[in-house]
């Protein structure tokens, strides 16, 4: 069985070297390049075709961002990016870099006695990464080097809503490539729309920390976490998102938030939401599930369609993984199953209630 075949991007010397000796010890990896900034980084990938490229963000003369964009751009690579947490400005770039199509987000190792631990978790990602589809990805095409693009499919007939049914309340869910989904969502979003939105991401620790802010700063739609017995009718037309670590459910009403035990290894759960949105908004509430990993969701989505709801999964083609909409998909919980280019301005259309009402 062939080795997968790595690039390792980081600009510390110490860092590098690690990373190559962890990789190296692997009998299922091949290290065929080092690069200690962007730029070489860029000319590796294009010389070697790896099969995964692991990424620093804080590098010379070109960033791991900058490199990352590029790379999305002209010959796509699943890419890990390994980063430190504790900088915002990271934090930031770690977030535009998976918006721009890097796969994955592991913490940079501290040298604090957790090495051989950290070690197998990179291993783990690393491989799983590689196993990613990618796609050329539109928010890594650099205006300063045009890119043609392929003619986009013909259009087919717009999908249907109900238009006796109004809602009150939508709710997006997403894991791997969501933080990219999501924008494309939003920003797809005509300015009138006035239903507030209830999101649950998938993001490893600890760098779901300021997601909130940073997606704020991405969309014109106001976006915050979730606080303990807010009203859902305080949040029109604004984005709520469930904090790290904790579950995201409706009761009432109101947001509430919980420590309860994981869903599918997720907390927060993209289910729990769900099935709260189920039970206490029925058919006046409206749902999306993105791409990702696994199955959280999938059931939750359904609970919603036999509930009454709008329930949408994001297709094959544009979904970063097609794991999560899938398994939805096969269970029936989708009233319609979309790219993601049309999912914003479907959710567009779709007609509002007045504020707080709910069954």
């Amino acid at each position: 069985m062939s080795r997968i075949r790595v690039v390792i991007a980081e600009d510390s010397l110490t860092v590098r070297k690690r990373l190559v000796e962890i990789v190296s010890a692997d009998p299922e990896l091949e290290l065929v390049g080092e690069a200690a900034d962007g730029k070489e980084a860029i000319e590796l990938v294009r010389r070697h075709k790896p099969d995964v490229l692991s990424m620093d963000m804080m590098m010379p003369l070109m960033t791991g961002l900058a490199a990352t964009e590029y790379i999305m751009a002209h010959f796509p690579t699943p890419i890990l990016v390994v980063s430190a947490s504790i900088n915002r400005g990271e934090l930031f770039r770690t977030y535009d870099a998976l918006a721009a199509g890097a796969v994955d987000v592991i913490e940079k190792f501290t040298g604090d006695g957790s090495d051989e631990r950290w070690a197998k978790d990179y291993l783990t990602t690393l491989k799983l990464v590689s196993r990613i589809r990618v796609i050329t990805h539109p928010r890594g095409r650099l205006i300063a080097i045009p890119q043609a693009t392929s003619a986009p499919a013909a259009p087919g007939a717009p999908a249907l809503l109900r238009e006796a049914q109004k809602y009150s309340a939508a709710a997006i869910g997403a894991s791997t490539g969501g933080p990219g989904a999501i924008l494309d969502v939003l920003n797809g979003l005509p300015d009138s729309f006035s239903l507030p939105i209830l999101f649950v991401l998938h993001i490893s620790e600890p760098f779901g920390t300021a997601f909130a802010d940073w997606l704020d700063g991405q969309t014109a739609r106001r976006v915050s976490y979730a606080k303990e017995g807010e009203l859902v009718s305080a949040s029109a037309g604004r984005v709520v998102m469930a904090p790290p670590g904790q579950h995201l459910s409706v009761r009432d009403g109101r947001l509430r938030l919980s420590l309860e035990a994981e869903r599918h290894s997720c907390r927060p759960s993209v289910d729990v939401l769900f099935e709260s949105l189920a039970r206490d908004y029925g058919p006046a509430a409206c749902a999306v599930l993105l791409t990702g990993m696994g199955r959280d969701g999938a059931a939750g989505l359904l609970k919603m369609r036999q509930a009454g709801a709008l329930t949408v999964a994001q297709d094959e083609a544009s979904s970063v993984i097609y794991g999560m909409p899938r398994e939805a998909a096969l269970l029936g919980a989708a009233t319609h199953i979309l790219p993601l280019s049309e999912i914003g301005p479907f959710l567009g259309r779709v007609p509002a209630s007045p504020m707080g009402q709910r069954r």
